[in-house]
């Protein structure tokens, strides 16, 4: 009987040991935290004909075995807005450790009502390798009117 509390004290004890790594900076999924609102970079190295959405209103960045996806929401300024992308900025360059993305939409072919935030929403992803990742210290998406970071903790 001894032996089995042994086992059972050392296996809790393991267990355990393990709460602390969910928030270590050696876990991936910790690499970057939550958004915050910057200033926009509103330029168009490509010229890329759609504006830019509105409003950025939500930024993660989701680990995946391989990479990472951005994932941003954002907020059109009226409803039928569609084709939305994350087209890189700054020539696709990480700058001082920021790797930018531009939140682009194509606009509705005719005049459409306002309605509710809800139905402008728009969600748009990009996919990121580890090696795309491995220079970046920030990720920045820019709308019109504002901009959001994610920073490496």
């Amino acid at each position: 009987m001894p032996a089995r509390l042994v086992i059972f004290m050392v296996l809790g004890l393991s267990v355990a040991g393990c709460g602390s790594m969910s928030e270590s900076r050696l876990n991936p999924a910790n690499w970057f935290g939550g958004s915050e609102t910057v200033e926009a970079d509103t330029s168009n190295p490509y010229r890329d004909p759609r504006p830019l959405i509105d409003e950025v209103t939500e930024l993660r960045l989701e680990k995946i075995p391989g990479g990472a996806i951005v994932r941003a929401t954002g907020i059109a300024s009226r409803q039928g807005y569609y084709d939305g992308e994350l087209v890189l900025g700054n020539g696709g360059v990480v700058v001082d450790g920021v790797l930018a993305f531009q939140f682009r939409v194509s606009p509705p072919v005719s005049a459409t009502r306002v309605s509710t935030e809800r139905s402008r929403e728009i969600i748009v992803g990009q996919f990121l390798s580890d090696q795309d990742l491995s220079q970046v210290r920030t990720i920045q998406v820019n709308g019109a009117t504002n901009a959001l970071v994610v920073r490496r903790r």
